[in-house]
């Protein structure tokens, strides 16, 4: 009878865990919730902003929270610990995840995203330019080209919603 009492508070446990009763809001990105995956902090669909509309709503600001909704250009290939999301045809933005909590799956070039978090304008040195070259499989012969900082948009996402074709 001893056993039984660790045994019935150890189910208990079990059971109270999992689904925190928070579900995403029903929409068009989870009408169909086999195609959804969700990473980092439960967000949902609601209030983001396109991509291309980014850079005009931070205007002259130092940082702005938002969401935004784009397409997946690249992702790190190591373990999907970055990713650029497309802001028009010849711009991209840099993702990073918040506290380097979570990843994206290394295929979601090409998949819908949204994501959360803060956007803003930040310098990236010459040694992480050529880090996240060579974590983008990029030759020798490129990283080397690069001997420059860049002063560039960036988005630390603290939660991402992708979309399967």
């Amino acid at each position: 009878m001893k056993y039984f009492a660790p045994l019935f508070i150890a189910a208990a446990m079990m059971a109270s865990c999992g689904n925190d009763g928070k579900s995403p809001a029903n929409d068009s990105m989870n009408a169909d919730s086999l195609n959804v995956s969700y990473f980092g902090d439960t967000i949902t669909p609601d209030g983001a902003i396109s991509a291309a509309e980014l850079k005009t709503k931070l205007g002259s600001q130092t940082s702005m929270n938002c969401k935004v909704e784009g397409t997946v250009e690249s992702v790190c290939q190591k373990k999907g610990c970055w990713t650029e999301v497309a802001l028009n045809d010849s711009e991209t933005v840099h993702v990073t995840f918040k506290d380097y909590a979570f990843f994206v799956p290394k295929d979601a070039s090409g998949k819908k995203i949204i994501m959360e978090g803060v956007a803003k304008y930040d310098t990236t040195n010459v040694e992480m330019l050529k880090h996240l070259a060579s974590d983008a499989g990029e030759p020798q012969s490129e990283i080397d080209k690069i001997t420059e900082p860049e002063f560039d948009l960036v988005f630390e996402a603290s939660g991402v919603i992708i979309k399967e074709k």
